[in-house]
């Protein structure tokens, strides 16, 4: 479930605000084949009656799920037949082999810029249509689209976003444990520890899966380094090494190093993925495994497959400010053409519109970046308030570290920023130690 992602700051992010309703400003661009009875559509699809498409993926489960349910429309209105092609991370290396064997999708959900760019140097992709770049234009702030484009051509279109920092809650347990919602990284702390002495282990973290660990340094560094050392740090123009990372790495220790405060302790932690660090916290009534668990709104899928329910039971808070404000981690999937077909380019222009977005919006566990979507379309106040502070935030928004990085360093399996920050969480003491590491894989992944 890694994605590719944005980083903005901003303080109170989920302060609630009134449902903007774009719907009747936007200049429609035609009635599509099979629009649905209840609204005209907002875009022109062409006929594409026994065209065979395929879509690659990383998404699996409910994710998955819903997205067959945005595919399933696209068959629709267009007469096309789409298949779903799962796909694993590294996704470069899967579309690589799919590529080298005669069969590459038409389309690939590609979760890191960095692949992108790198689809895009071995000729890969294919750049964005007319039609896909109208509705691009027409439904998405500039930032969206410089993020799907290399060196001025647009090549990406981003469907799927995600605000990637939140703490979420269960509620039962910190009402037993009289804990309340912590504003700094110093409350969070004390919070745990609360939580803890009332019998519950207080966070639950998904360290098998080596992306989780990399948004808890993001989040961390981004609010005490700031934005300026972040850009640096995200372009490797300062090293690893830089004091600024120690700091950072210092302060992830203080949860990190306190074994007591996650669900199993370290090698507890790096056994579990990120789906089981969801459903440990929300399932066993008010004796959870885990009381809080840290990633983004897409967590909401995850609750779903347990009883409890968003809002009540299932609780929120901003990722806590170690600096001056709290960070705001937002990620995100784009389509990429990989062959020249009408039909590929024809399910870049459908998942740049409003229509696509609202498919998925209404199921829930998804945010858009697309700015004419309704924000009513949003089953909660919980997401509409997450997808509106993403939109509110226009162009002032920094992409994710890791996934700037080449995809070698920040986005594999086993390798890397995801393998060495593993490496950490199990010994939180040796600062200097993975900062060296980082810097020598760095070194050689932006190098190469």
């Amino acid at each position: 479930m890694r994605r590719a992602a944005l980083v903005f700051t901003a303080i109170g992010a989920l302060a609630l605000t009134g449902c903007s309703d774009d719907g009747g400003k936007e200049k429609k661009a035609g009635e599509g084949s099979g629009a649905g009875k209840e609204s005209p559509s907002s875009v022109t699809l062409p006929k594409l009656d026994g065209e065979k498409i395929s879509v690659a993926a990383v998404w699996t489960g409910p994710e998955q799920a819903n997205f067959t349910k945005v595919l399933k429309e696209f068959e629709k209105r267009t007469g096309a037949t789409v298949s779903f092609v799962p796909a694993q991370d590294p996704i470069v290396n899967f579309l690589g082999t799919k590529i080298a064997g005669g069969q590459p999708p038409d389309v690939a959900m590609i979760p890191q810029v960095g692949a992108i760019q790198q689809a895009v140097a071995k000729k890969w992709a294919k750049p964005v249509g007319p039609e896909a770049r109208a509705q691009l234009g027409q439904n998405y702030a500039k930032v969206w689209q410089d993020l799907g484009a290399v060196d001025g051509t647009q090549y990406g279109v981003y469907f799927k976003a995600a605000n990637k920092s939140l703490i979420w809650y269960n509620a039962k347990a910190f009402e037993n444990a009289g804990a309340s919602e912590p504003k700094t990284w110093k409350d969070f702390l004390a919070t745990a520890e609360t939580v803890s002495a009332s019998g519950v282990t207080p966070v639950s973290v998904g360290g098998a899966d080596g992306w989780t660990l990399t948004d808890w340094f993001e989040n961390i560094y981004l609010s005490q380094a700031g934005p300026e050392k972040y850009d640096q740090l995200a372009k490797h123009e300062i090293k690893w090494t830089d004091p600024s990372v120690k700091d950072a790495l210092t302060t992830l220790a203080e949860l990190f190093g306190k074994p007591n405060l996650i669900t199993g302790g370290a090698d507890g932690a790096l056994q579990t993925e990120f789906p089981a660090s969801v459903t440990q916290t929300f399932t066993g009534g008010d004796q959870p495994k885990g009381a809080m668990v840290f990633e983004g709104d897409f967590v909401a899928v995850n609750i779903a497959q347990t009883e409890a329910k968003v809002g009540t039971d299932a609780k929120v808070f901003p990722f806590p400010a170690v600096g001056t404000d709290s960070p705001v981690v937002t990620g995100g999937d784009a389509a990429v053409a990989l062959k020249d077909s009408k039909g590929a380019q024809a399910l870049l222009t459908w998942l740049a519109s409003k229509d696509a977005a609202k498919i998925w919006a209404e199921a829930g566990g998804f945010i858009s970046p697309n700015k004419s979507l309704d924000a009513a379309a949003y089953p909660n106040d919980v997401q509409r308030t997450m997808a509106e502070a993403l939109i509110d935030a226009g162009d002032d928004v920094r992409f994710d570290m890791s996934d700037q990085a080449p995809q070698s360093f920040g986005g594999t399996p086993g390798k890397g920023e995801w393998k060495t920050l593993q490496d950490f969480l199990k010994n939180p003491k040796d600062i200097a130690g993975t900062q060296a590491k980082l810097e020598s894989d760095a070194a050689k992944a932006y190098t190469s």
